[in-house]
């Protein structure tokens, strides 16, 4: 694809700094550059230099006054982000140094660049799939270790990789049924059943396989949900706050303080986790607090790692009762019983609800949140938790809802061609469902997509990137 406008765009964050970098992209990107660029070294122009190098010199407008001095990078197509002509301004970061270099360019004939539109051209110019362009936005956005490394080895083609293996063994087979079709009246097979039949066995346990990895990935990439239930006054907001390391929830002796959720993140050791403190779970009459502890059973069905409080202080039968209550809603879950308030209990009842604890099958550790004891073990517990929830030995693992949905819908069409294997149907329905699949799998590298789907996806970039 050739574009015929030259786009720029501020490719810094938005405000002061002490340097910022401006970006242009096209076929008129180096001569419109040249128009307001004034290079140290006399009679030289951006026209004449090699690609991949530096220039030092001043920024002037049309009456040949000066604006700044700057540094500009020189990348060449096809070999530049873009696969176009590629102009980056770095200057001083004052505001109105940027927008003043923006508007002598736009001026002089650039366009103001559109949210992604680097990368949309990046994409359209074949320098990179959609689910890399894509991984462009999710490196951006990643706060935690574990979303960097997730989105560099997107950004690097590892989906791609699988799904472009996967196609062309799709693509093959389909091909040698659609001929089988051509020689209907010679009944000649040249795609064997059994051996497509286990071509498809093995793409759909790839597919599952990555369909499974979406929770990990996704967890990961917005933050490992972990919901701190318990009765009133067990230490959830107390626990929250330490985590978080500041005063996020309201701590008081009065029961019931906390009536709905309150979020917030944390990154430990490069996994960042997504604290969510619930209301005290018990019996009552209030109307507020009611909806605040239905509130509190959804965030444990939606959470992956669950803290169940109990207060070591408290009336021991109180205890067994709730242990016993809430044990059913932590099937499938990564949970863990914290036994809170040691430094003010007997030691007798803390380690009979150290035994209580362990009876249930999860994890249980003794600490106090009012002291700071044994918060350390708790980190550990995430962290081990956090590794044994990726359950995954592959490398590609997927963090977006459209590729998620992308592969549920090509397991699908497979799903229909090994039936259609089973029931010995006729080749062109299992061309039909083959080619379907293809379709899907195709829509999550870009070979298969609409303006909509690619306006919506860019539309979520920064503007300059």
């Amino acid at each position: 694809m050739t574009n015929h406008n030259t786009i720029c765009a501020i490719s810094t964050s938005p405000g002061t700094g002490a340097v910022a970098m401006i970006r242009l992209s096209g076929t008129d990107a180096v001569s419109i550059t040249d128009k307001i660029f004034r290079p140290k070294k006399k009679g030289k122009t951006l026209k004449t230099e090699k690609a991949n190098t530096l220039h030092y010199g001043s920024v002037t407008d049309k009456h040949n006054v000066l604006v700044d001095d700057v540094v500009i990078a020189l990348f060449r197509a096809p070999h530049s982000f873009t696969g176009e002509d590629i102009v980056e301004i770095t200057c001083h970061g004052a505001l109105y140094i940027q927008q003043r270099i923006l508007q002598l360019l736009t001026e002089n004939g650039a366009q103001l660049a559109k949210p992604g539109e680097f990368t949309q051209r990046a994409f359209l110019n074949g320098k990179m799939d959609l689910s890399q362009a894509e991984a462009v936005a999710d490196l951006i956005a990643a706060s935690s270790k574990a979303a960097h490394s997730l989105a560099l080895n997107q950004m690097k083609g590892g989906i791609t990789s699988e799904i472009k293996t996967l196609r062309k063994k799709l693509l093959d087979f389909t091909s040698l049924v659609e001929l089988e079709l051509d020689f209907g009246e010679e009944d000649v097979e040249f795609a064997s059943r059994d051996s497509l039949l286990q071509l498809t066995e093995n793409t759909l346990q790839l597919i599952s396989k990555l369909t499974d990895s979406f929770r990990y990935g996704n967890a990961i990439k917005n933050g490992i949900p972990v919901a701190i239930v318990g009765d009133t006054n067990v230490g959830k907001s107390t626990l929250l706050n330490l985590l978080l390391q500041e005063d996020r929830a309201i701590v008081s002796e009065i029961a019931g303080t906390t009536r709905d959720s309150i979020e917030d993140v944390m990154v430990i050791e490069g996994i960042q986790f997504r604290f969510i403190d619930t209301a005290g779970i018990r019996a009552t009459a209030d109307t507020v607090e009611s909806i605040g502890i239905k509130r509190a059973y959804k965030k444990i069905e939606q959470a992956e790692i669950v803290l169940v409080m109990l207060d070591a202080s408290a009336h021991f039968n109180d205890t067994i009762k709730f242990l016993t209550h809430l044990s059913g809603h932590l099937s499938e879950k990564f949970a863990a019983i914290i036994v809170n308030k040691i430094d003010i209990a007997a030691q007798a009842v803390v380690d009979e609800l150290k035994s209580l604890g362990e009876a249930t099958g999860f994890p249980t550790l003794l600490i106090s949140a009012g002291s700071h004891l044994n918060i350390d073990q708790l980190n550990q517990f995430l962290i081990n938790s956090a590794h044994k929830f990726e359950g995954s030995d592959s490398d590609v693992i997927l963090t977006n809802m459209r590729h998620y949905e992308a592969f549920m819908k090509a397991g699908e069409a497979l799903e229909r061609v090994k039936s259609g294997l089973q029931n010995d149907i006729s080749g062109d329905f299992l061309s039909q469902d083959i080619r379907e699949c293809l379709h899907y799998l195709g829509e999550i590298t870009g070979e298969i997509s609409t303006d909509e789907v690619l306006g919506n996806i860019f539309k979520n970039f920064c503007i300059g990137k």
